[in-house]
């Protein structure tokens, strides 16, 4: 692994501290976990957004032309 350096503020870093205590990890855990996710979000979908596009596909379900408008959708 390589070291990084990064600059923030102080409060920051105080309280990224203290969540990080309380969540039983350390601040580097917790940028590295941040790092591998935000590089893999770009190029890699999760499994909701690939199950979302799946049964996207599958649905018979069809987009047409409206067949109302804005005061019939608001008619009480």
């Amino acid at each position: 692994m390589v070291r990084v350096t990064i600059t923030i503020g102080k409060d920051t870093l105080r309280r990224a501290r203290l969540r990080a205590r309380a969540e039983g990890t350390s601040v580097s855990a917790a940028v590295r976990a941040f790092l591998e996710r935000y590089v893999r979000s770009d190029s890699v979908p999760d499994d909701a957004v690939i199950d979302l596009l799946r049964l996207a596909r599958m649905s018979r379900a069809k987009s047409g032309p409206r067949s109302w408008d804005r005061d019939e959708l608001h008619e009480r």
